[in-house]
This record gives structure tokens, sequence and C-alpha cells, in this order.
């Protein structure tokens, strides 16, 4: 796994999830992928992204979509 290549710091990019610290989001990568930029032309225009790091956001995006929140009934405000 390389989600621990994934990072959050609410002083970086407001706190949403990115690679290793940078300023490269999850939701960038995924937009790439999802527009075919291929993984070689992602990591040729990205020089400091590794192949991990498309690895972890997919992982991590396929995580987050198996996650769910469910409201607690009853529970105190």
């Amino acid at each position: 796994m390389h989600i621990e290549r994934i990072t959050w710091n609410q002083a970086v990019m407001g706190g949403k999830p990115c690679i290793r610290g940078m300023r490269v989001t999850v939701g960038m990568i995924l937009g790439l992928l999802a527009s075919r930029v291929s993984r070689e032309q992602i990591l040729s225009e990205y020089p400091y992204l590794e192949a991990a790091d498309i690895d972890a956001a997919l992982e991590f995006a396929a995580w987050r979509v198996e996650e769910r929140e469910e409201e607690i009934v009853g529970a105190a405000p």
C-alpha cells in the first residue's frame, strides 16, 4: 500500500489530501487521470512526482468511496 504518501495539513491547500506534503492534491491527480492524461505524461509534467504517488492517490480515492458516515440516532447535540 502507498496510502502513507497522502498527507493532510490545514496550512497546505486548505487541508485537502495532498501527495507527500506537496501542493499536489489527490483530486488533481484523479482529475488528470479522469481526463485521460497518461501516468507517463503526469510523471513527465510533474517530475517531482513518483509512480507510487499516483498509486497512492488511486488507493486513497478507493478507500474514501467505500467510507460512510452514519448518524447516531438519539445522540446528544
